[in-house]
């Protein structure tokens, strides 16, 4: 595996990014034209249908992602209260889930900087805390 760094750490997956939901969102626009070019209630039920199967893919995707960031979530916790000085590991519960997530990122070295950067700085975009961390911590079991 190759080294991970803020611009390498965003994952695709073919099968859902360049699969099902180009086909999907091309299905739906098919669908529409006909609608419009040919509006009969077969054609309106075939808009419904694609609407339908677009969130369906949507939500089959955002659901594991939804618990793999709670159970991040946890895993940051536990390292942050185990890694960091009393005080500042005592505040883990201050700290948000999209800011623990974005946490997974940093090293060991570096977490007490960066949690407190956090903390003083109100940080809250996933985004502002990423491009904080210096030394990165890869996490190449993201779905």
């Amino acid at each position: 595996m190759t080294n991970q760094t803020y611009k390498t750490h965003r994952r695709l997956h073919p099968p859902y990014h360049f699969f099902a939901a180009p086909i999907l969102g091309l299905n739906l626009i098919w669908a529409v034209v006909r609608a419009v070019r040919f509006p009969t209630v077969e054609n309106s039920w075939q808009v419904l249908v694609a609407i339908a199967l677009g969130i369906v893919c949507w939500v089959a995707r955002s659901y594991p992602l939804k618990v793999q960031d709670r159970l991040i979530s946890l895993e940051e916790r536990l390292r942050i209260t185990r890694h960091l000085p009393g005080e500042l590991g005592g505040r883990v519960s201050e700290l948000r889930p999209g800011q623990l997530v974005a946490l997974r990122f940093c090293a060991d070295h570096e977490l007490a900087e960066i949690v407190q950067e956090v903390f003083d700085k109100k940080l809250t975009r996933r985004d502002e805390i990423k491009r904080r961390i210096k030394t990165w911590r890869p996490d190449n079991f993201r779905v």
